[in-house]
């Protein structure tokens, strides 16, 4: 295996560990202190293993640690961040494979300028949409409400999903639609029968990114929501920031792990499709 290997390439495999090591020490730093109880932190090296085991911090991280004034864990919050997170991700990526597949496919009078203004919307600040945003919320009456937290996401998302949806869509042979309206079909079948079954890796892109986004975001999440119907990145703020009772590192690293755990899980069971479905897009023909 070592003959083939020259120095180009042996210090492009150094650098490339190194990279690693250095984007995965802070995760294991996080991992090993959630084990290591309070006097093991104290006393101990922050990148030494824990003395003795322990999975006391993830229990009470879950249940038990304070958020506030209240101390219930992260439990409620993560369920709020999923409730949140799966219709928010859901209805934008569909808005998305419908748009895209009109201003690709069935142009109109002003579908340019359309397709100009969602493309505009992608480089909208958060901060820009705060006040507009909780505007209409209260007149909608969802304000503070996990509902008003989807509706923001999808709000914000579908240009983003349009985008991709766009780009991905003008890559499919004009003449293959054509074909179709020939033969009859009409808008829906099309789409049905022709797009969606080769849509399956801009899906994926558009899944992972919208998930990522949505599961992550803090500031529409302190803004928009209260109380209980917070998502984990605001209760995760709190446990970090809270001034009840002694400091737990252990207990802090173990809800932080929690919150990111579900981006993880989808970028191990998706992530090679992502790039694969960004490129499937990047050329015509």
């Amino acid at each position: 295996m070592f003959k083939n290997l020259t120095v180009g390439r042996a210090l492009v495999y150094a650098a490339l560990l190194l990279m690693a090591i250095y984007y995965l020490l802070p995760l294991y730093v996080m991992l090993t202190t959630s084990f290591k109880s309070l006097d093991d932190i104290r006393e101990g090296n922050m990148l030494a293993l824990p003395q003795l085991w322990q999975g006391g911090a993830w229990s009470k991280a879950w249940a038990e640690a304070c958020t506030g004034v209240e101390c219930n864990g992260m439990q409620g919050f993560f369920w709020n961040s999923i409730k949140m997170t799966l219709p928010a991700v859901a209805i934008s990526t569909l808005l998305g494979a419908v748009n895209g597949y009109v201003v690709s496919m069935w142009r109109f009078k002003g579908s340019d300028a359309l397709f100009t203004m969602l493309l505009v919307g992608c480089f909208i600040p958060f901060q820009v949409v705060l006040l507009p945003m909780a505007q209409l919320l209260g007149y909608l009456g969802l304000a503070n409400t996990t509902a008003g937290l989807v509706l923001v996401h999808v709000v914000y998302g579908t240009a983003f999903t349009t985008l991709f949806f766009r780009n991905f869509y003008i890559t499919v042979p004009d003449e293959l639609v054509k074909a179709a309206r020939i033969d009859g079909a009409g808008f829906w079948t099309i789409f049905f029968r022709i797009l969606l079954p080769i849509s399956g890796p801009i899906f994926v892109v558009c899944i992972i990114w919208q998930f990522t986004q949505i599961w992550n975001d803090f500031l529409f999440g302190v803004v928009f929501a209260a109380g209980e119907s917070q998502p984990i990145t605001v209760a995760l703020n709190n446990l970090v920031n809270t001034s009840t009772g002694v400091k737990e590192y252990n207990v802090d690293m173990a809800a932080a792990i929690i919150a990111a755990l579900p981006t993880l899980f989808v970028y191990m069971v998706a992530g090679r499709y992502f790039v694969r479905g960004l490129t499937a897009g990047a050329v015509k023909g």
